[in-house]
């Protein structure tokens, strides 16, 4: 039986799950919220979905198995709340809220509430890095020495994005941080961030272009993490694992692939989710894996001078 998502949110994020969907029979979405009416009419159109303006109506008519929760990310920790509250289980995409403080509230409304929460970290669905983390757990790399996590887009997004987003740490970041812990199975120490003073969207204050961050791991693993917002020919990420033993690079996110790897990975997760929720066993990121992603973030964040263009 096919299990059925209801997406709050239509936007680009959204629509990029809905593309990943297409075809897929074990997930799939059949309603979505949006509040913005050309928007909610275009995608419910052309993907055959139920429609609902607010949140609340769909919390009330809509027959659904669970929750994706593709909103901004500063409204992560609102909707949760009120999805929790309808006894529905949640896939959040990430940050899962853009403070440790926000997302540790909605941590406790999900407990008290009793209901599952999966958040949305799609590279732990890649299966070139799974292997890569079955290599690093069974020893294959040795002592891992170094492992760098590099996230450069094509583009800088919307300065609307970029005002809700949490600035490049979080926005991007998230998904390195998240990686490097999941990869070597080690929580961040001590970490140092330095940023191009270069903002190239003249609507945007205090949101770098590019940072860098050079962190240690509990483990003794040095981490690098490199994000920029222009890389020419697309979207690009990568790994690369030094250890005593083996070496690695791993470019999983080539311009040249378009978004293949993504939708595949998404529908990876999904299928997790619906197990989830069946199992109660949760294979991707929970809202605690979030929470020490976002205290990663903040840190890293509050090392970078306030820049006005």
């Amino acid at each position: 039986m096919t299990f059925r998502l209801g997406l709050v949110g239509a936007g680009r994020m959204g629509q990029t799950h809905l593309r990943a969907y297409a075809d897929f029979t074990d997930v799939a979405v059949t309603a979505i919220v949006e509040p913005v009416a050309e928007l909610r009419e275009d995608v419910s159109r052309r993907f055959a979905l139920t429609p609902y303006e607010s949140l609340d109506s769909f919390l009330e008519g809509a027959e659904v198995d669970g929750v994706l929760i593709v909103t901004p990310s500063d409204s992560h920790a609102d909707v949760i709340s009120r999805v929790a509250a309808a006894g529905l289980p949640m896939l959040c995409e990430k940050p899962c809220g853009v403070s440790v403080a926000e997302t540790t509230r909605a941590a406790d409304v999900v407990s008290a509430a009793g209901v599952a929460l999966q958040v949305a970290y799609w590279r732990r669905f890649v299966p070139s890095l799974q292997a890569i983390r079955e290599r690093i757990g069974a020893g294959e790399f040795g002592d891992v020495l170094s492992l760098s996590c590099l996230q450069w887009d094509g583009a800088p997004p919307t300065s609307a994005f970029r005002a809700r987003s949490g600035g490049i740490l979080i926005d991007m970041g998230v998904h390195e941080f998240d990686q490097a812990r999941w990869l070597t199975g080690a929580d961040f120490g001590a970490l140092s961030a330095m940023n191009s003073p270069v903002i190239t969207d003249e609507n945007v204050d205090n949101d770098p272009d590019s940072v860098q961050v050079l962190a240690t791991m509990s483990n003794g693993t040095t981490t690098l993490v490199s994000l920029g917002r222009h890389y020419a020919g697309g979207d690009m990420a990568s790994v690369e694992v030094f250890g005593t033993r083996d070496h690695q690079l791993e470019l999983f996110l080539d311009p040249a692939a378009g978004e293949a790897t993504q939708l595949d990975a998404l529908r990876r997760q999904a299928s997790a989710f619906a197990r989830y929720v069946e199992t109660g066993v949760c294979e991707g990121a929970t809202i605690n894996d979030a929470i020490a992603t976002l205290a990663a973030a903040a840190t890293a964040t509050q090392q970078i001078p306030l820049l006005r263009r």
